[in-house]
């Protein structure tokens, strides 16, 4: 374990084998840090956040931030994220609304530069928000996922596994599995063939 004297890290925080935390980055009081997982540069992990092993935090992310919801009081809740997720420069994850509920992130994901999940947020394994993506409350996305930049999703909106939205577009409804979204509002444009390709699907599973 490796803490930079600048680094600010409160005693009761938990951090495992490997973990490395760099300068004046802030770990909470309730934060759990999974083995090998590394901390940037001003980064901020608080609340009730735990965090999976070999995860990959970037400058000046905030993590287990209050929900911005106004009906929030102070109550306990969490953020938990999976194991080799890599969240990049000032992404924000808000912790739950709701008490002892949680804002989950699950394995392998990758959130870019300046992507925003707010509170109760549900994402799967493999998702992928590219930067100033954001997801409102309650929104659940489904694993393999891709959101592309600059996107708005509503709140309590599902998107399915493996369908992709295209940037800069404005998310209003659900959108199915496999599908492609775009638009403002989104429209469904077709089958994500490219991504069922890459998945190894066959051609007989794609139409």
């Amino acid at each position: 374990m490796t803490i930079h004297p600048t680094a600010t890290v409160h005693p009761k925080a938990e951090l495992g084998d490997g973990v490395i935390v760099g300068p004046y980055a802030v770990i909470g009081e309730h934060v759990r840090l999974g083995a090998g997982t590394v901390i940037g540069p001003h980064a901020v992990i608080d609340g009730w956040t735990t965090i999976g092993a070999a995860c990959d935090i970037g400058v000046g992310a905030v993590l287990g931030g209050t929900p911005q919801d106004l009906k929030f009081r102070g109550q306990r809740s969490y953020v938990r994220i999976g194991d080799h997720t890599c969240i990049r420069e000032y992404v924000t994850v808000h912790r739950s609304a709701e008490e002892e509920g949680a804002t989950i992130i699950g394995a392998h994901n990758f959130l870019m530069a300046y992507t925003h999940v707010a509170h109760d947020c549900k994402l799967g394994d493999h998702v992928i928000m590219v930067n100033y993506a954001g997801l409102s409350g309650y929104v659940e996305v489904e694993d393999r996922a891709f959101i592309s930049g600059h996107n708005a999703v509503h709140q309590f909106v599902r998107i399915g596994y493996l369908a992709m939205v295209s940037g800069a577009s404005r998310v209003v409804k659900d959108i199915p599995p496999f599908m492609i979204a775009e638009g403002n509002p989104t429209r469904i444009r077709g089958l994500n063939v490219v991504g069922m390709r890459r998945l190894g699907l066959a051609p007989s599973v794609r139409t």
